[in-house]
């Protein structure tokens, strides 16, 4: 597992997702969905895009700028024609101290990668090599956008990506979402429901004298977590 940029742990994307509604925050997710190359793999940290125009070149040339630490985003504008990353590219990322790739495009070597361990996350796999383009600054395609230092973070679920400025407030958010998430399903477990635990029935009484009141303010009021 890679280290979260702020505490050294990966949250879940889903506490993440709600810790955002719950600060207002709408965050970002791909205009594709992308997914991890094989099971297990969870990523997070600051995003740093290369356009891959020349192939490996390319890639070399992004690890050369980037930090330890970073997620390196390899921008094929989408295509899932064609692979534009594999193991040795993998390696090479991992040699460097990337926390994981996110590729804009289609990886392949599947096997190995799951082997490599270093987080992988794309629009899938593809047999295909890729087809070098002169890097004329055309930006056709599917575009991804965020801003460099944008915080992805990827785990089986998918990938979000979430603003630089905010991301302290947001896991210091889903901190308390995932507590309190585990102590109601150790308590289900133990044999109290969810609706005795959050009160469902105190819910439905004052929502029929009161239309207005939501089911997330009632669980705001106990503390608790349920999506």
């Amino acid at each position: 597992m890679n280290a979260d940029p702020a505490d050294g742990q990966v949250w879940p994307t889903a506490a993440l997702w709600d810790a955002g509604i719950r600060l207002g925050q709408r965050l970002t997710l791909p205009p594709l969905p992308l997914r991890p190359a094989a099971q297990g793999m969870r990523l997070a940290g600051p995003l740093r895009r290369i356009r891959h125009t020349e192939g490996v070149a390319s890639i070399f040339q992004g690890l050369d700028e980037a930090r330890e630490g970073d997620v390196l985003f390899i921008d094929n504008g989408g295509r899932t024609d064609e692979a534009c990353m594999g193991d040795l590219v993998a390696i090479e990322a991992r040699l460097a101290g990337m926390a994981g790739l996110v590729v804009w495009g289609c990886h392949r070597d599947t096997d190995e990668l799951a082997l490599i361990r270093l987080p992988v996350f794309s629009l899938g796999p593809c047999p295909s090599s890729p087809t070098l383009r002169p890097d004329t600054g055309d930006t056709t395609g599917q575009p991804f956008p965020f801003e460099p230092g944008d915080v992805a973070v990827g785990d089986s679920d998918g990938l979000i990506v979430i603003p630089a400025k905010t991301y302290p407030e947001v896991v210091d958010v889903a901190r308390t979402i995932v507590a309190a998430e585990q102590r109601q399903a150790e308590k289900a477990l133990h044999g109290v429901s969810l609706r005795e635990q959050l009160r469902w029935a105190e819910f439905t009484e004052r929502r029929q004298r009161d239309p207005s009141y939501t089911f997330r303010t009632h669980m705001a009021r106990l503390g608790g977590a349920l999506e």
